[in-house]
Order: C-alpha cells, then sequence, then structure tokens
C-alpha cells in the first residue's frame, strides 16, 4: 500500500468518525457535547478556534487555486451559514448576518462553477 493510499484510506476514517458525531449531534446535542468533551461555557473560545480553521481551510484552497476545492469549501460555508439561519429563525431570533454570509459564500460557489465551465 503506497502512502497516498494510506492517506486517503486516513481520511476516510476521518469522514466516518466526524460524521457519526455529526449524527449524535444532531440526534442528541446533549450526548454530542458529553462524547466530544465540551462544555456550553468554552462554546466562545471553541467558536474562535472554528473561525480560525476556516480561515485556514479557506487560505489553503485560495492558495492551492482548485476551482473545485473552493467550490465545495464554500458550498459546506453556505450550508454552515444558512444552517445556523435556520436555527436562529426557529429560535425568533435575528438571522442576517448568517443569512448574509451563506449567499456570499454561494457567491464563491457560483463564480467557482462559472469559472469551470468556462476553463472546459
Amino acid at each position: 500500500m503506497t502512502l497516498h493510499a494510506v492517506a486517503i484510506t486516513l481520511s476516510g476514517i476521518g469522514i466516518l468518525v466526524t460524521g457519526a458525531l455529526a449524527l449524535l449531534f444532531l440526534r442528541d446535542p446533549v450526548a454530542g457535547m458529553t462524547q466530544t468533551s465540551h462544555l456550553p461555557e468554552k462554546l466562545p473560545q471553541v467558536m474562535a478556534d472554528r473561525y480560525v480553521a476556516f480561515t485556514i481551510l479557506a487560505l489553503g484552497a485560495t492558495l492551492y487555486g482548485d476551482l473545485k476545492v473552493i467550490a465545495v469549501l464554500f458550498a459546506t460555508f453556505a450550508f454552515m451559514g444558512f444552517a445556523d439561519a435556520w436555527i436562529y429563525a426557529r429560535g425568533k431570533h435575528p438571522v442576517a448576518k448568517h443569512a448574509a454570509a451563506g449567499f456570499a459564500a454561494l457567491i464563491v460557489v457560483g463564480v467557482a462553477l462559472l469559472a469551470l465551465q468556462q476553463e472546459a
């Protein structure tokens, strides 16, 4: 087995673990918090870490310059923005900033996909 194959296999395992945690949080957020050892009072610090990570991902995708990677990454960002907006809307809280982030990310996706079509 090549190192390439090992890296892909390990990435696949990461998908399974992360997906399982996502399902756990969707089904039972309290159990998800317990399983991941997250504490509600640490949420602001956790969110700061997440935004740093998102920035690093966007920087890496931009420097790498692959339009497919950029499209998938920003589609993910759009999902997060719209999902957060939906969560807040259900609680009757303001949604404009989250929805705007979702739409901004969708613009990046659209331009990346148009550029891919133009290059084909």
